[in-house]
């Protein structure tokens, strides 16, 4: 039964609200593709659930996520945005902060990255918001409450899409792919 834990999550959370795939792209399944660890060997994960949640609480990562679904609230993070204007029309938005440490800003764009693919494997719409170093860093954090010792990594925007829109032009992989030098 633990081994299909996170399939039995998987299966269920396509009939859920907007709500319970946010907390379960948070609770869930970061942690599960978000294990990582900086020593140059590694062993396979464990295939058990309560294993792996183990693991996960017992790691200090740095990071913190506040959801937001308020309606006031994405509209003022919208209008503080500069690129960001379309997270007022959005139905949620989750905000990844981390605490600064050396690492801060790798750790914060992993997990934003991590957040995007389990989005997209859930077929919710994200688009992810530059936070980082911007000027409105300190507006947004002051509109929702952000302790100080944190840096605003990004804002992920989150909303079931109306209708699937082009595909972005991209080079080809012969082109960004190099073998052995540039």
């Amino acid at each position: 039964m633990e081994d299909n834990l996170i399939l039995l999550l998987f299966s269920d959370i396509m009939n859920k609200s907007l709500y319970t795939c946010i907390l379960f792209l948070l609770i869930f399944l970061l942690p599960l593709i978000s294990l990582s660890s900086a020593q140059a060997d590694y062993s396979p994960l464990s295939s058990k659930a309560q294993e792996l949640q183990k693991e996960w609480y017992s790691v200090d990562f740095p990071w913190e996520f506040i959801a937001v679904t308020d309606k006031g609230l994405l509209q003022k993070i919208g209008d503080i945005t500069d690129y960001g204007k379309f997270i007022k029309d959005s139905a949620a938005c989750i905000v990844v902060l981390c605490r600064d440490t050396k690492y801060y800003l790798e750790d914060g764009c992993a997990a934003t990255e991590n957040i995007l693919l389990a989005a997209h494997s859930q077929g919710i719409g994200a688009c992810w918001v530059a936070g980082d170093k911007k000027w409105y860093c300190s507006k947004i954090m002051e509109v929702l409450n952000v302790p100080s010792g944190y840096k605003l990594i990004s804002m992920i925007a989150l909303g079931y899409p109306e209708e699937e829109g082009p595909p972005h032009s991209k080079r080809s992989l012969k082109e960004v792919l190099h073998w052995e030098k540039f």
